[in-house]
């Protein structure tokens, strides 16, 4: 039930950006069961809102896959860096933990982490469950009541999704010992999105930005 109670404080994101997909979903001419099929299977916010437009832009699937591939690319790194902590686990247990791995759960992972050396299995059930169920939920409630709202954005809702992540980010620099070079790596991360933003890498800024940061963050914990 931890992990469970652990994913409370990041459901407002997901059920807004849930919602908003959903209702974005429907504009592009899915129906409910597409929905539904869409939000099960792919389960990314990202993804969906491309795959939701492409779709109705008449993109060819081919199109539509190599896109979300990239887009998606991150969750190589997301894997790679809480894997260590299930090395405990056989191969099959620890795909099924990455397949409903999240950005908002890999946050909320990486803060039970901090002074631990395994994560338990039930607890990251618990946590990966209860994000994919009330990501489903989110997804049917826009799909449904989305035809009474045509702009989600004036109520709000894309500010949700980035508030969830500044409020992860600070409950880990709250439990981190040194927090001055996790806060520079933090600010790394974000000139570096921003110049990538900027040059027009599109989805590619945050994979760039987080090797660099990441790798920014090692040597000074090396040279500290």
């Amino acid at each position: 039930m931890q992990g469970v109670k652990d994913c409370i404080p990041t459901l407002l994101g997901y059920l807004s950006i849930g919602f908003a997909a959903g209702v974005i979903e429907m504009t592009a001419g899915l129906s409910l069961a597409e929905t539904a099929l869409l939000s099960l299977i792919l389960y990314a916010g990202s993804a969906q809102f491309i795959a939701a437009g492409m779709l109705a832009s008449n993109g060819s699937a081919l199109a539509i896959m190599f896109t979300i591939f990239f887009v998606n690319l991150r969750h190589l790194l997301l894997s790679a860096a809480v894997s260590p902590y299930f090395r405990h686990l056989t191969p099959l247990k620890n795909m099924w933990i990455g397949s409903l791995l999240t950005d908002e759960s890999f946050g909320v992972a990486m803060t039970r982490a901090i002074g631990r050396e395994r994560l338990s299995e039930r607890w990251m059930h618990g946590l990966n469950i209860t994000a994919y169920l009330n990501w489903f939920v989110a997804n049917m409630a826009g799909a449904y009541f989305g035809r009474w709202i045509t702009n989600p954005e004036r109520l709000g809702l894309d500010y949700a999704l980035p508030a969830m992540f500044i409020g992860l980010v600070v409950l880990q620099l709250v439990h981190r010992k040194n927090k001055k070079i996790h806060i520079n790596v933090a600010i790394i991360a974000v000139v570096c999105v921003i110049f990538a933003s900027m040059a027009s890498l599109g989805s590619m800024s945050v994979i760039v930005a987080a090797v660099i940061a990441a790798t920014m963050g090692v040597f000074m914990e090396r040279w500290k």
